[in-house]
């Protein structure tokens, strides 16, 4: 729900990282844990995988994204691959796949637990808006301040009448 590091698997010197970072930090500032790694090419798949296990391996990361922008079937085929498909649905930590754009679909997408159709829509769903935090905060606590009030009048009514109908308390400890 609120992670305390949000993971990403994607390249380094892409867009996709830039547009998370900003997505993410727009909507809370958290931190995040970029594992660098080839997104397309001759043994991106072994790299994918090497770099998810990497980031589910640190402790605080609550939240992975594998990520890459779009591209032609070609580009995206590394998160066709097995060694991908099987580091996700081994991976301990939820996993994002957001892998090309609406319309392109991935082996990756359907073993992670949730699938975005961006990267920048995984960034929104992997991190919530603080704003929106606040304010639900806020009428939790005013909720609950009523709810208190309302239990502390309820139970000063019920001493109340238990003290009329048994006189001062006081009165029984000295009849002893």
């Amino acid at each position: 729900f609120l992670p305390r590091r949000l993971g990403v698997v994607t390249s380094a010197t892409g867009a996709v990282i830039r547009d998370i970072v900003r997505v993410a930090h727009r909507r809370c500032p958290v931190p995040i844990l970029l594992a660098p790694t080839p997104v397309q090419g001759e043994g991106a798949s072994i790299a994918i995988a090497a770099a998810l296990r990497r980031l589910a391996a640190v402790p605080d990361v609550d939240v992975i994204i594998v990520a890459r922008g779009g591209g032609s079937l070609e580009d995206l085929w590394a998160f066709n691959e097995e060694p991908v498909a099987r580091a996700i649905f081994a991976c301990r930590v939820p996993v994002i796949s957001a892998v090309g754009h609406e319309t392109d679909f991935t082996i990756a997408d359907f073993v992670a637990d949730v699938r975005a159709p961006t990267p920048s829509a995984a960034a929104e769903r992997a991190v919530p808006v603080l704003t929106d935090l606040r304010a639900e905060l806020a009428l939790l606590c005013h909720r609950a301040g009523r709810a208190t009030k309302e239990t502390i009048r309820a139970r000063r009514h019920l001493l109340e009448r238990g003290r009329a109908r048994l006189g001062d308390p006081r009165r029984l400890l000295d009849q002893r």
